[in-house]
């Protein structure tokens, strides 16, 4: 499917359901288009009579009334047309609204059914850039350009007809020139289209790194990176800027060349009703009729072709707009297995059976790894960095599929078990925690929306922050956000616990909680940490080795693979890898 047919078939989509807003639309632009094109026959009609009556002054037998009618009857029109086109305006400008916010609202519904695999693969700055950017393209071309695309097509066509109706010789002087318009105009719209699309995806790069550069703004700071930054920036600037004058460039320049056209086509139009009236084949006074009508009516025939031009390049960011939202829109979605299992608590274990996986098919990380996880044990997987440690969370939690082999909770294929169930059942600490705008209570219990107060203290306590957040000024009522936080690191951490522990989870997958804070915090989390490992079934992704040492089992990983399994005893004992892991890290503890 060519891009334009994508984009036209996502407007489609949601405009089908304001149907009778388009069809109110569609019938006020006819009326409208009706008086446009009934207009200059009435004024050339009033010019007609008042010629014959002017001639006929000095016998005094002259009769006005024929003049007064036409007149009357092209201010009658005229009105008429002003007044269906605000309606129509008003009812377009509604539904459009309407439109975009149905679009806006199903981007971010399909964005929380997508795959991780999407974000991970695609800056934060683009996808936002589908949200103010194209969808803005998007909306001022459904307010504006639309209904000039309905109205003024319909006026193009109803002129065509009209002319041809009153006078076909006149007609075919009025568009003698519109195959030179239509050769300049398809060649020039070609180039602009292609400047157009470029600078989309070029704004869409710019966002992209413009919000990578703002969240590490304090490491571009500590190591004096300013300078390279903001020459970065020009460049991807630069890039837009020159997309964005060549779009305008092209798309503007049918404008002043559709003006000139016009003034060269009113010359033709009156040197033919000129010659006409010379040549006898009409009488003067409907020949002068004849010629101020039809002067109207070229301004009328071009006025079309000049609208729908100087609104080209705001429709062709539209188109752009839609299909890229329309890509997202075909994008992949989770399995939700609707028809799966559903998991109600673990009564055996969970485990990993030669699993292999690789975030790319020409790259596996995994090789073969089988990890069991009994119920109510708690087992820590370590190794260095890249050994595939966060991969296997991904996998537990089917963020990811295996590319082999499966992961079971209780001998059920993860794959087979409804996603609901399955993240019902399943909690994360995450290494990063996120705080979200609202309060501290609405923060904890995010995952559990109809907690009372007396829960959320109790998991809290359980996390050991809810000290702390009674020295807030407003406690558990405190406003809070990712951008503008009272907490610490270390205590974002415990937030997070607090929450991972209000949604008691049947198993529990710890991601490097503690990697990112100091000893003191660390001792704090670890307490946290053991109150919500106690006998439930649990999964720790370890840096510091010394929070697992109590562990049930150690799996050590290298390179994707399992090389070294059991307690901290046992694994001391074999003087092996995990070994050489612990006494190194002790040295420096």
């Amino acid at each position: 499917m060519s891009n334009t047919k994508k984009a036209l078939k996502y407007f489609a989509k949601y405009l089908k359901n304001y149907w009778k807003g388009v069809t109110v639309v569609v019938v006020l632009s006819l009326v409208s288009t009706l008086s446009q094109v009934l207009g200059p026959l009435f004024l050339g009609n009033a010019v007609q009579e008042l010629t014959k009556a002017v001639s006929k002054v000095a016998s005094r037998s002259h009769d006005l009334s024929s003049f007064y009618q036409s007149l009357g009857s092209m201010v009658s029109v005229y009105a008429a047309g002003i007044v269906a086109s605000f309606i129509a305006w008003m009812v377009m400008s509604k539904f459009t609204a309407n439109a975009t916010n149905d679009m806006r609202e199903n981007l971010f519904a399909k964005f929380q059914r997508m795959l991780i695999r999407y974000f991970d693969t695609h800056q934060d700055g683009k996808l936002l850039s589908l949200f103010n950017s194209d969808l803005d393209n998007i909306f001022n071309a459904l307010n504006n350009a639309i209904f000039e695309i309905i109205s003024q097509g319909a006026l193009l066509i109803g002129t065509i007809i009209m002319m041809f109706i009153v006078n076909p010789v006149m007609a075919w002087f009025t568009i003698a020139t519109t195959p030179f318009i239509l050769i300049i105009s398809l060649v020039i719209m070609k180039k602009a289209r292609i400047y157009l699309d470029k600078q989309q995806d070029k704004i869409s790069d710019l966002n992209g790194y413009v919000n990578e550069q703002i969240n590490g703004e304090k490491v571009i700071i500590t190591n004096g990176l300013q300078k390279e930054s903001v020459q970065n920036f020009k460049k991807y600037n630069n890039d837009v800027r020159s997309a964005m004058f060549k779009g305008q460039f092209y798309s503007g320049m049918l404008f002043p060349l559709l003006q000139g056209i016009s003034l060269l086509n009113l010359a033709i139009v009156i040197g033919g009703g000129a010659w006409l009236i010379v040549s006898g084949q009409v009488s003067g006074a409907v020949g002068l009729g004849l010629i101020v009508a039809f002067v109207e009516y070229s301004q009328t025939y071009f006025q079309p072709l000049t609208q729908l031009t100087s609104i080209y390049s705001m429709t062709q960011l539209a188109l752009t707009g839609a299909r890229r939202l329309a890509t997202v829109e075909e994008q992949d979605e989770e399995d939700t297995v609707p028809n799966g299992k559903v998991l109600q608590g673990i009564e055996k274990g969970v485990k990993l059976e030669n699993v292999h996986f690789g975030y790319n098919a020409d790259k596996e990380i995994l090789h073969g790894v089988s990890i069991d996880v009994d119920k109510g044990k708690s087992v820590a997987v370590v190794g260095p960095t890249g050994s595939g440690k966060t991969t296997i969370m991904n996998l537990i939690n089917r963020f990811y599929d295996v590319n082999s082999g499966k992961v079971t909770f209780d001998g059920v294929d993860v794959r087979d078990i409804t996603l609901e169930s399955l993240r019902n059942n399943v909690g994360i600490v995450l290494q990063d925690s996120v705080l979200f705008t609202g309060t501290v209570e609405e923060n904890i219990k995010y995952g559990k929306p109809t907690a009372s107060r007396e829960e959320v203290i109790a998991a809290a306590k359980e996390a050991n922050i809810h000290d702390f957040i009674m020295t807030l000024p407003e406690g558990y009522d405190t406003q809070v956000s990712e951008e503008n936080s009272v907490f610490s690191t270390g205590q974002k951490q415990l937030i997070s616990i607090a929450r991972t522990i209000l949604t008691d989870p049947e198993f529990l997958i710890l991601d490097e909680a503690t990697s990112n804070v100091d000893t003191v915090t660390e001792s704090k989390i670890q307490k946290a940490m053991d109150a919500v490992i106690a006998g439930r079934t649990s999964f720790v992704i370890a840096h510091r080795l010394k929070t697992i040492l109590n562990s049930d089992k150690i799996v050590v990983l290298k390179d994707g693979n399992v090389i070294e399994e059991g307690n901290h005893d046992e694994l001391i004992k074999k003087r092996g890898f995990y070994y050489g892991l612990y006494t190194n890290q002790m040295a420096f503890e």
